[in-house]
């Protein structure tokens, strides 16, 4: 993972993220606090405007500035835990020598795994971890099975996709959307769908010949 590479995909992330404001804001009436797309919105724009910073840091440094400019911008949980996946993923970068997709989804799973511990939810609550956690394991197994980029790509935006639509069914367990009960049902969570728009987009830009 290269630092150009990181401040690409940030570049790429917030342009999603603005394209799909009327998806995004739509999701969070229905079923969340309202301030989803504005939270995203602010974080991408703070990560955007510290470009500068960033080129000249390694990835692993780049990454837990990232994760504390996020922690003092986003507001509501949404902050915290974002702040603790780059965090995390910056550490576990430093534990691997060398270029591999092994080390980056290893990364990646820490990050994951910060997330799981910070806001105490699992798979299946109808939460960013609907997308997050089958796209680490999937990550994992490729890279273990020493996969091609391109493979690996269009690999985890398939799986993003599918754990963002599977939230619709599910009935939430975290956050305001747990007091919905099952009248959360039918309704596709904002996290997980800013969770897998980002994803795509990432993986996009890296499918770019």
């Amino acid at each position: 993972m290269k630092t150009a590479i990181i401040i690409n995909a940030s570049h790429e992330i917030q342009r999603t993220i603005l394209a799909n404001e009327d998806t995004l804001e739509s999701l969070d009436r229905a079923i969340g606090d309202g301030d989803h797309y504005i939270n995203m919105k602010r974080g991408a724009q703070a990560i955007v405007e510290i470009e500068t910073e960033l080129a000249v840091l390694s990835p692993e440094a780049a990454l837990n500035k990232i994760g504390l400019k996020l922690l003092s911008t986003i507001g509501g949980a949404s902050g915290p835990l974002l702040a603790s996946f780059f965090i995390s993923m910056g550490k576990a970068l430093q534990s691997y020598e060398g270029e591999s997709h092994l080390k980056i989804a290893t990364a990646f799973a820490a990050g994951v795994q910060a997330i799981i511990q910070r806001g105490k939810a699992n798979l299946g609550e109808k939460t960013m971890l609907d997308v997050l956690i089958p796209v680490s394991n999937q990550f994992l197994l490729l890279a273990q099975q020493n996969k091609d980029t391109s493979v690996i790509c269009e690999h985890l935006i398939a799986t993003a996709e599918q754990g963002m639509l599977a939230t619709k069914d599910l009935i939430a367990t975290k956050g305001r959307a747990a007091g919905l009960g099952e009248r959360a049902i039918g309704h596709i969570d904002p996290g997980a769908k800013s969770c897998q728009l980002m994803i795509a987009s990432v993986c996009n830009l890296i499918l770019k010949p």
